[in-house]
């Protein structure tokens, strides 16, 4: 298998377990407060990333990384948790969705202006494309979303987008996991204090259900999710592989209908084929992205 093939591989794991954070959050902060969801799973998935960072051995990173890694905790570890979980209290996992639409095109944006990639001009033909589908078919799915949701869920893929890109680029110099267990490790010390000061009275009204939308979060959205997606953007390009995303609000659709009961299109079907058509597309558009 060549490189490409690899990265698109690991791309498509990484979107896969993502398709699972929505659903898996909408059900958590049934039973957890928002800001303790945020910092609970941050602080599980930075504790897990220093026993892997300490058993592996790895070194410390160079002074002049600390920045790009402090950007990354921003956007995925504190940002898009957080703003998603506030987003949640206001619209249907489902609906959500709508939003994640408009991820891809915002990480292809990054790519350009932190990554110094330039895809072609057809590139961003395809990208607009697929993002304007599969936004237009969520929101006729769903109807109108709360104003608070929707600037919500607005400021959540900006600045995943940024997180995105910018964990990309230093995949390539750090490696995919090594980015995100740092990125975990460096907020950890807070997120830890912030979880001590706001823990719950008592978790006696927290159903399993809430606890194993906890456990995902933590586990496969904070971190292993990260560590195919990271190494799918640096192998094959970060505008390219990010354009995969836009197939995940189909499958957390699925999911949503599957485990939460939240209604179910097959229309999805044929727009989710013509959402992979236009992946293909950017994919050969994106083929060998030139660096700035």
């Amino acid at each position: 298998m060549n490189k490409t093939a690899h990265a698109w591989l690991n791309g498509s794991i990484g979107m896969l377990i993502f398709s699972g954070s929505l659903p898996a959050t909408r059900v958590a902060v049934l039973g957890f407060d928002p800001v303790f969801l945020t910092v609970a799973r941050a602080s599980i998935a930075g504790l897990l990333a220093v026993f892997l960072l300490l058993v592996s051995r790895q070194k410390l990173p160079g002074r002049h990384e600390l920045l790009p890694l402090a950007v990354v905790a921003l956007g995925v570890v504190v940002g898009f948790p957080l703003l998603t979980a506030l987003a949640l209290q206001h619209i249907t996992s489902a609906h959500s969705m709508v939003f994640i639409g408009l991820l891809p095109l915002a990480t292809g944006i990054f790519g350009v202006l932190r990554g110094g990639e330039r895809p072609r001009p057809a590139f961003w033909l395809f990208a607009c494309m697929g993002s304007l589908l599969v936004a237009a078919f969520a929101f006729s799915s769903n109807g109108a979303s709360s104003v608070t949701g929707a600037l919500l869920m607005l400021a959540a893929v900006v600045v995943c987008g940024l997180g995105y890109a910018e964990g990309a680029m230093l995949s390539r110099r750090l490696g995919g996991w090594q980015v995100i267990c740092w990125a975990l490790v460096l907020p950890l010390p807070l997120m830890l204090l912030a979880a001590l000061a706001i823990w719950p009275v008592s978790f006696a009204a927290v159903q399993a259900p809430a606890w194993i939308g906890l456990a995902y979060v933590s586990l496969f959205s904070m971190l292993i999710g990260f560590m195919f997606w990271y190494r799918g953007l640096s192998q094959g390009g970060i505008a390219s592989v990010g354009q995969l995303q836009l197939l995940q609000p189909f499958f957390g659709l699925l999911l949503a209908a599957t485990l939460l009961g939240e209604p179910f299109k097959w229309s999805m079907v044929f727009v989710m084929a013509a959402a992979a058509a236009c992946v293909v597309g950017a994919k050969h558009a994106a083929a060998a992205p030139r660096i700035a």
